[in-house]
């Protein structure tokens, strides 16, 4: 007989130890978490298709050269359309499901191509993009919600830090389609048609395969089918499909007693609960903090206005720019990607603080470039800027392209996840806003010393940074989500993960345990009572619930 120490079980005791495409089961998840993926990608081919259509003397034609309100109307309405639908996409992942949301913004965008790509006038074009923004709210709510609450444990930050990441591989695409369509119709409607009509690939992807992808056990637990929920983890995160697998175990019992003390917490789960405790109003500090940074970093400024801020640095040739601004995606793709597969292994916290610490140098040098060639007129400086918006990127895809969206979701409790995560998509549209409002008439009224703003601003976004981010490295989703609520309420996790392991190995192996644990010494006796009394209720539920949902309906998904 074995003797184990219960104490000492987390997570990675677990875990698949092998490359994770020799486990089927991981194989296929990821597989299915391609589909979810799809939406920053269609995201970033949406957000991206006015920009090269207004390239295409076709189009320009057949609308009469839109210019002014008009042009910006345009330009607005998917932006209009997603900021409508964003306050009603979580009560739609919240009370039927993250795949249902899914399924219904992917229609709603569908139509909206249609119509786009049918579109006989400016009014039928501008109601098609703001369809296709409703739509896409929707789509942008669920899917990332669908891969933080799927993904296998080890996996979790890189598969959640890539969706963002993918919103430039969409930028391409629309770039280089548009591009294809005009040489091969030049002349003709179809040279901007087709490229509208390339939208709807990724939606009809998603509304053919939605319904064979799994829904999230977390959602699926806080609406009371947790043998569903254990079918799923069992098929795509055990060894072999084993319901009774220790890490099925493990995460069935976080999942539950998560959801139990979230109940407890949060007893409503309106737009006020997410301010309501100290907990979430810590957690709501820094993902409105972040969502403000992502955007007021300086960034917006070549995201928007890349032409303002080429030209005034003396570059003006057409085919210029539009190669240093396809060179910057393609950029901006490859290191999202790379950084993505470093939050693992080198933390969330560092690379936050590495990106606005290099942000703020090479921002600032950019700057001097900026000042130099308008007040003196140095070619030298010139040249300079354009590697100086490649370095400064570089620092801003090591976290903010990855890591907005992922670290948002997972320091976030899962009642209120999807109602926090539309908050930060808010308060990011209204930062877009203001860039798209402010920017182009600050740079028209002050010139370069506009940039002089956004150094201090840096300067503040890194205090910021320093002193609130919290390191989530290493943790289950269920323990990063407990961290601002007490030191306590991890532990209890940790606990509650390894005796439901612990129980059923012991069950299914023989393995003996100890009577005492070798870190009751260091435990108060007033914690030690309240600690057993915890465990010995949470055992009973646990392994209660366990038995039934197995039993019941372990093969329905």
């Amino acid at each position: 007989m074995v003797e184990v120490n219960e104490a000492h079980w987390s997570i990675v005791d677990f875990i698949h130890k092998d490359v994770w495409w020799k486990n089927r089961g991981i194989l296929l998840l990821n597989i299915c978490l391609l589909i979810p993926l799809l939406t920053s990608v269609v995201n970033g081919l949406d957000s991206s298709l006015v920009n090269g259509l207004q390239i295409l003397p076709d189009w320009q034609s057949y609308f009469n050269h839109p210019e002014g309100k008009t042009l910006g109307l345009i330009n607005s309405a998917q932006f209009l359309g997603n900021l409508t639908g964003l306050p009603f996409t979580p009560f739609v992942s919240d009370i039927w499901g993250r795949r249902t949301a899914l399924f219904f913004g992917g229609l709603i965008m569908c139509v909206g191509v249609a119509l786009q790509a049918a579109a006989w006038s400016v009014p039928m074009f501008i109601g098609a993009r703001y369809c296709i923004g409703f739509g896409l709210s929707f789509c942008q709510n669920a899917s990332p919600l669908l891969l933080i609450e799927l993904a296998y444990p080890t996996q979790r930050g890189k598969i959640t830090s890539m969706f963002n990441s993918c919103w430039y591989f969409g930028s391409i695409i629309s770039a280089w389609v548009c591009y294809v369509a005009f040489l091969q119709a030049e002349g003709s409607q179809w040279s901007w048609r087709v490229p509208t009509l390339v939208q709807a690939i990724c939606p009809v992807i998603q509304l053919v395969s939605v319904w064979f992808i799994p829904e999230s056990p977390r959602w699926l637990v806080s609406k009371g089918m947790e043998s569903r929920a254990a079918v799923i983890l069992a098929k795509y995160h055990a060894r072999g499909g084993d319901e009774r697998d220790p890490l099925v175990m493990f995460e069935m019992a976080q999942i539950r007693h998560a959801i139990r003390m979230e109940e407890e917490i949060n007893s409503s789960t309106s737009y006020w609960s997410l301010f309501k405790t100290p907990g979430n109003r810590k957690r709501m500090r820094i993902i409105m903090g972040i969502a403000v940074f992502s955007q007021w970093s300086g960034n917006g400024l070549v995201s928007y206005y890349i032409n303002l801020v080429l030209e005034g640095v003396g570059i003006t040739k057409t085919e210029t720019k539009a190669i240093i601004n396809g060179c910057l995606q393609i950029f901006n793709f490859v290191i999202a990607i790379g950084a993505a597969m470093l939050v693992d292994f080198a933390g969330r916290r560092p690379l936050f603080i590495i990106s606005n610490s290099g942000m703020l140098a090479t921002f600032g040098a950019w700057t001097i470039t900026t000042a130099l060639y308008n007040t003196q007129g140095s070619v030298a400086a010139a040249k300079a800027t354009i590697p100086l918006i490649f370095l400064f990127y570089f620092f801003y895809d090591l976290a903010y392209t990855p890591m907005l969206i992922a670290y948002t979701l997972e320091i976030l409790p899962f009642r209120v996840r999807a109602k926090g995560f539309a908050v930060m998509n808010l308060t990011m549209m209204a930062t877009i806003a203001f860039n798209q409002f402010v920017n182009p008439w600050a740079i028209d009224a002050i010139g370069w010393w506009y940039y002089v703003v956004y150094c201090a601003w840096l300067v503040v976004e890194l205090v910021f940074i320093i002193f609130f981010i919290v390191e989530t490295k290493g943790r289950t989703l269920e323990e990063t989500s407990a961290l601002f609520d007490g030191d306590e309420q991890p532990a209890d996790l940790i606990a509650m993960g390894g005796e439901a392991a612990t129980m059923t190995m012991r069950m299914s192996r023989g393995i003996v345990l100890p009577e005492s644990e070798p870190d009751d010494q260091h435990r108060p006796d007033d914690k030690k009572d309240e600690y057993y009394e915890m465990k010995k209720r949470y055992r009973d539920s646990d392994l209660t619930a366990s038995s039934t949902d197995l039993n019941l309906g372990g093969r329905a998904l």
